[in-house]
């Protein structure tokens, strides 16, 4: 009988789409592999996650079993077994699955019982509810396989535990959510509890568009220890090493990583999420209008760490409003990063527009309008830079501007990417004091301060006027903030937030001006995700809806 066995978790990357690629990257680490038994990767590496409708395809599917036989084939040698993250087309449906690949043949597949189909996964449109899965044996070892959301709830795992598991091994596609950890552990640690069995976590990691993977992957022995701990962000291969004794199974202690806690793993989040959607989709490097601002300095930030400072350029864009103090804040941290700066002024264009729109304006005060043309001007500019040389356009604005509209649509929302997306604006003041005096062990950037202190402590402004402050238009942050957190990430009424302490009037103020930006949100470009509900795959809310909640 088995008594020992060693087990590879595999936590890497993928690319969606790309079978043959990821195929490839599990062939590089089975080579690796030294002397595993087995080797776990995880949730979908095959295909990559989330594959939205991606996997309704025909052709993907075809090519998904040329590529797990080719998997399997070259396990005829003798070596490590492989549990590979799959689809699989049966009579009754697709299925989201793990197949086995020993001995040179699918030894077995479990299909994913417990479908997500909240906030950002829809898999019940895509695959069909898996049997209650039974136990594989490997090598004289029952191991239960419980995929992902199967271990969210107990039926799986006890159904495991009655069929015989001795082992569980669960492969995920856990995308990073602010203390996302604690809730991973104290799960794993119920199941664990539950069944009396160990389990082995494996996430991936790496950005798949506005979702990230950090990792953090685990095992957790019967008596809730965990034996394991490995880094979040960074890819890694463990070889673990499971003993039989009187009690039954256990992993043999390893190293232990210390998880980043906020707001380093919101910093790393956007870091890799830039960094994989610029590189997966084949951009030179990013652009951004560097502002003086805040929200531009740490955007510029988080791209140098991503790419290198030598594919983000920056352009400074002047209007008649722009400040001496906006010049040199933008100058400086340009230095700091050691980026490229360009100055493009605006306004030959806004000029160009008074006189184009001049007859169509008559008997009409200047507004709002010659405010957004600014703006919009800036939008341009970037693009044609983009179309240009091929960079992306990085824009820069934040969750509470987005939240309440307080963005220019086809202006500084005009662009491909926001790592700001997620970040409510007093985390953006957190994280740009957090990379002013840490630098990620992941960054490109320098080590030191990346943007001048005044950046930080001056009043948020958006030039577009006159002596303009955000406090002009919006409640102070710190007021702001937790009515919107409230509104967005609680979905709590306006009574509620009175019940906190806040001001009536301003909260439904506030509530009124995050419903009529909807339709910008819509055409905002995508984001990394970091809270529990982002706008975009959390939060899905409709255009016109007359709803208040007095």
């Amino acid at each position: 009988m088995t008594a020992r066995l060693s087990i590879l978790l595999a936590q890497i990357n993928q690319s969606m789409g790309d079978l043959t690629a990821n195929a490839d990257a599990m062939l590089a680490v089975r080579a690796r592999a030294g002397t595993a038994d087995l080797i776990l990767f995880p949730e979908l590496q095959l295909i990559g996650y989330p594959p939205e409708d991606l996997v309704l395809k025909p052709a993907l599917i075809a090519r998904a079993h040329d590529e797990v036989q080719r998997l399997a084939a070259a396990t005829a040698d003798g070596g490590p077994a492989m549990l590979v993250g799959t689809v699989i087309q049966l009579d009754d449906g697709l299925f989201n699955a793990m197949a086995l690949l020993d001995g040179g043949v699918v030894a077995a597949m479990i299909r994913k019982h417990e479908l997500p189909n909240y906030g950002t996964f829809d898999e019940k449109r895509l695959f069909v509810s898996g049997p209650l899965p039974e136990p594989i044996h490997f090598r004289g070892v029952r191991i239960g396989v419980p995929i992902c959301e199967d271990i969210w709830f107990p039926k799986v795992c006890e159904h495991l535990k009655a069929t015989g598991a001795e082992i569980l091994l669960s492969p995920n596609g856990s995308p990073y959510e602010l203390d996302k950890d604690d809730r991973r552990l104290a799960l794993v640690r119920a199941r664990v509890a539950e069944t009396g069995l160990p389990l082995a976590y494996l996430n991936r990691v790496g950005g798949q568009d506005e979702l990230v993977f950090d990792g953090s992957s685990f095992v957790v022995n019967a008596d809730g220890a965990v034996a394991l701990q490995m880094p979040d962000w960074d890819a890694a291969e463990v070889l673990t090493v499971w003993e039989k004794g009187a009690d039954g199974w256990a992993c043999l202690p390893g190293d232990h990583h210390a998880l980043d806690v906020a707001p380093a793993d919101l910093y790393n989040a956007m870091l890799v999420g830039l960094r994989d959607y610029v590189n997966r989709n084949r951009f030179p490097g990013v652009v951004l209008g560097l502002s003086g601002g805040i929200d531009s300095a740490l955007s510029a930030a988080v791209a140098v760490d991503a790419l290198g400072a030598d594919r983000v350029w920056c352009v400074m864009m002047p209007s008649r409003f722009t400040g001496d103090e906006s010049l040199s804040d933008a100058a400086e941290c340009a230095r700091l990063l050691g980026v490229r700066l360009d100055t493009i002024a605006i306004e030959p264009a806004t000029l160009a527009f008074d006189t184009m729109l001049g007859d169509a304006f008559a008997g009409r005060h200047r507004d709002l309008t010659e405010e957004n043309i600014q703006s919009r001007v800036r939008g341009l500019t970037l693009m044609a830079l983009s179309n240009k040389f091929g960079h992306m356009v990085l824009t820069t604005g934040n969750k509470s501007e987005m939240s309440v509209g307080y963005a220019t649509i086809y202006g500084d929302m005009a662009g491909g990417y926001s790592v700001l997306k997620d970040a409510y604006k007093t985390t953006v003041f957190a994280l740009s004091e957090w990379r002013n005096a840490n630098r990620p062990s992941l960054a490109l950037g320098p080590d030191g301060p990346v943007m001048p202190v005044n950046v930080i402590t001056k009043p948020p402004t958006a030039e577009l006027r006159p002596d303009q402050k955000d406090s002009d238009s919006l409640p102070p942050y710190d007021v702001l903030d937790p009515i919107l957190h409230g509104l967005v990430e609680e979905e709590l009424a306006v009574a509620d937030l009175v019940a906190r302490g806040f001001d009536r009037d301003t909260v439904i103020r506030i509530e009124r001006m995050l419903y009529i930006a909807e339709y910008k949100r819509r055409q905002a470009p995508p984001g990394v995700k970091l809270g529990t509900r982002n706008f975009g795959r959390d939060r899905r809310y409709p255009i016109t809806n007359g709803f208040r909640s007095v």
